[in-house]
This record gives C-alpha cells, sequence and structure tokens, in this order.
C-alpha cells in the first residue's frame, strides 16, 4: 500500500491548497492511529513485570529516552576525536551560549536601538549582560541568560521576568552590525515597556527552542536548564550515551546502544530527523499562510516539495550535501557533485557513461541507474546551486537565505510557498 508520502508526490498536480488539506488530514489520521496503538501497548506492558529495554532506533530530536543518561562532549571525544573536534567548530555546536561565552557580547560592550519612545540598550562587561529597555518614564532591565545563535545571520537574547522566559524583542545582526527587531517580535508600536521589552515564550515554546538549540534541556517533558548543555553536541543528534560507552567498554558491540541517524531511510532523514527542528513538511502544513515567506528558512520542507525529485532517493537526503561534523560552506561549486550525480552535463554522453558518484556521506557510496538519470541542464555544468536554489530575502532577517526548494527559476516568478 502506498505510504501518504507517496499519495502526496502521486498528487502533484493538485493545487497546493489540496496539498494542505491532505497533509493535515493524513497527520489526523496518523496521530487516531498512534493513540490506538499507543493504548494498545501500555496495556500490554502494563501486565509485564519485566525490565523494559530503551529502543535506540526510536530515538529523534527533541525525544527523551527516559533513563538514558547523558555523558557529554568529552567523553565522546575519547573515541571519537575527529568528528567531535569539527564539530564543536560547526553553527550547530553553536547555537546557543551562556553570555559569558558570546563573541558578540564580548566585542560589544554596548549596543543600543531606538525605536519611537523606547529606548533599548545591551551592556555586558564580560561577566554578564544586562538587557535594558526604556520609554524615558519606566525601565525594565534584566540579566541576559543566553544567546541563540552564533551570529552567522544574528544573535537573540532571553532574559527571565517575573518569573517567565522572555525572547528580547530585538536581537543583533551580522550584516548591520546591531540591534533590529526580531524576526517575529516586532510591535508597531509596544503597548508598554514590558511588552517592548520581550515576548514571552515560557513553557512549550521554550521547551522547543532550548531543545533545538542545546542538548539534555528537557527531562520528563518539563525544561530544565540546569541539566542542559549550551549547542547541539554529540548526543542532541545521537541519543544519550552512557549506555553505549558501556557497551563498548565491555566489548559489546552487537548492541551499541546508540543511535545512527544515516540509517533511517532518506525521506525519515530529511523529514522525521532533520525536520525536528529544521521544520518538516508536516509541520509547516499545519502553520497558517505555511509560515509564509519565512519557510525559506525550514529547509526539509522546502527540499520535499523539490517537484520531480524522489524524498526516498539518497541523493535527495539532507546528508547528501550536509554533513552535520562539517561547517558548512558557502561555496556552490562545492555541491555540484551531488547535482551531477543525477544530472549529467549537456556534453556528457549519457547512455555510455558512469553516473558521476556524490562523494559528501558514505551513504551515497552506490552510483545512480541510469533509469534515475535526471535532464542535463542546457545551461551550465557548475555552481548548479546558484541558480536552481537561489536565494531569498526574508524581510527584517537582513540576509538572503538559500531557498531548498531546487526547481527552474525564472526571472519574475512568484516566491512559490
Amino acid at each position: 500500500m502506498a505510504s501518504s508520502w507517496q499519495v502526496l508526490r502521486a498528487n502533484w498536480q493538485l493545487r497546493f491548497a489540496g496539498f494542505v488539506v491532505l497533509r493535515r488530514i493524513v497527520l489526523v489520521a496518523h496521530l487516531t492511529a498512534g493513540v490506538v496503538i499507543a493504548l494498545s501497548l501500555y496495556s500490554t506492558r502494563a501486565q509485564s513485570k519485566k525490565a523494559s529495554v530503551t529502543d535506540f532506533a526510536q530515538f529523534r530530536p527533541r525525544k527523551e529516552l527516559p533513563g538514558e543518561q547523558f555523558v557529554g562532549r568529552a567523553v565522546c571525544a575519547g573515541c571519537h576525536s575527529e568528528k567531535t573536534h569539527s564539530q564543536a567548530h560547526t553553527s550547530m555546536a553553536r547555537a546557543l551560549f551562556l553570555p559569558s561565552q558570546s563573541a558578540i557580547l564580548k566585542s560589544h560592550p554596548r549596543m543600543t536601538y531606538k525605536f519611537g519612545i523606547y529606548s533599548y540598550e545591551i551592556v555586558a562587561d564580560g561577566s554578564q549582560a544586562i538587557y535594558r529597555v526604556t520609554d524615558g518614564k519606566e525601565t525594565l532591565s534584566e540579566p541576559i541568560l543566553y544567546a541563540f545563535g552564533n551570529a552567522r545571520i544574528a544573535q537573540t537574547y532571553i532574559f527571565r521576568h517575573n518569573g517567565r522566559l522572555q525572547e528580547g524583542r530585538v536581537s543583533y545582526y551580522t550584516a548591520i552590525d546591531g540591534l533590529d527587531w526580531t524576526i517575529g517580535d516586532a510591535l508597531n508600536p509596544p503597548p508598554s515597556v514590558q511588552e517592548a521589552a520581550g515576548r514571552d515564550i515560557d513553557s512549550a515554546e521554550a521547551r522547543n527552542c532550548f531543545s533545538c538549540h542545546g542538548t539534555a534541556s528537557t527531562v520528563d517533558d518539563r525544561l530544565q536548564l540546569d541539566h542542559m548543555v549550551p549547542g547541539v553536541s554529540c548526543e542532541a543528534c545521537h541519543g544519550p550515551a552512557a549506555a553505549h560507552v558501556a557497551a563498548m567498554n565491555a566489548g559489546d558491540t552487537a548492541n551499541s546502544r546508540i543511535f545512527s541517524p544515516m540509517r533511517l531511510p532518506p525521506e525519515k532523514l530529511s523529514q522525521e530527523f532533520c525536520g525536528a527542528c529544521h521544520r518538516s513538511a508536516d509541520t509547516v502544513a499545519m502553520m497558517p499562510n505555511l509560515g509564509g515567506i519565512g519557510n525559506v528558512r525550514f529547509q526539509p520542507y522546502r527540499l520535499f516539495n523539490s517537484r520531480g525529485h524522489d524524498p526516498n532517493n539518497a541523493h535527495f537526503a539532507c546528508t547528501a550535501c550536509h554533513d552535520p561534523h562539517i561547517e558548512l560552506t558557502s561555496d556552490a561549486s562545492s555541491y555540484d557533485a551531488n547535482c551531477t550525480g543525477c544530472h549529467a552535463s549537456a556534453s556528457s554522453d549519457t547512455d555510455s557513461a558512469t553516473p558521476q558518484k556524490p562523494t559528501s556521506v558514505d551513504m551515497l557510496s552506490k552510483p545512480l541507474a541510469a533509469s534515475s538519470q535526471g535532464k542535463h541542464c542546457p545551461v551550465a555544468t557548475d555552481r548548479c546551486v546558484s541558480c536552481h536554489m537561489p536565494k531569498v530575502e526574508l524581510p527584517g532577517a537582513h540576509y538572503k537565505f538559500t531557498d531548498h526548494r531546487i526547481r527552474v527559476v525564472r526571472p519574475g516568478d512568484p516566491y512559490p510557498f
């Protein structure tokens, strides 16, 4: 029987509104089936007194594995030193900082922003940073607790006011080397100093933010920041590693007790795994207006909507182009092998030539069958992504994001949501 994804792919000619309705129907059906299955499993397990064993194959980012313990990056480096070292220098590893660790706060001891009657100021002295806003009569001042983002694009600041976590209304943007409204947080005008200062993100939203930007941030589905490791470390993607370390020390190589994302089928890898934080097609389909032009930031969703590309093909998984252990490169030509692995150049003999093998990850080591070959590009043979994955300016972000909806882009084409 065809999966929900295959059904959707077979109906590409439907209007996009139909796509959203279909995704929602499928999602509700999956949730209903999931409840029935969960109740059945609960009933079965309630009758058994056998101790449960963690199924690491079910791990996903942001998902807890109850009872399993984290060990930290340094322990991982004991066996995986090269990957641990390179991953530590990626934007994902630097997705979250304590104020004392933020290079931006260290190099910018005082940043200001003015909007109407409100004046914003962030002051840092190395040991702490203060987020302050005033209307000239009333002032709100709180210590910054966390800095989100490594400032490759921006950095946003979190503070606590009246016992609740707040996202600062203003963020630092690298392109302007200064403060501006945090994406999605602008108020015109803010009704009060409290509203001008920040947006309440306590509870569910905070769990989502910290579980994607940090490691081990939740316990029993509750935010526990005293347990959290800032940034996306090894165990954020591979799961808590204490059982793995014990198994390896005991020589139990048959039961590694760790999760390997590369064992997932390509579609699950992109949508369920990477999409857990980078937003899957299911997640975006449930958003008002599909997230608007802001969905250019949601790469798994955009990738899924690349017409004519099979999401179950390993050459089309997120990791076909991006090794999470290595920092992202902005050199367009570095991705050419991943394109020409399917799309031979116009000058090549596609009937007799051996398909070029992409080299990004081990899962791509097998060449494509002739039937999988795509059309050649009549325009160019290099820098494919510069044309077929255009840069899109997100208003207010001071940055052009690479659109992962692969397509033939023509002048004047509207943004495809």
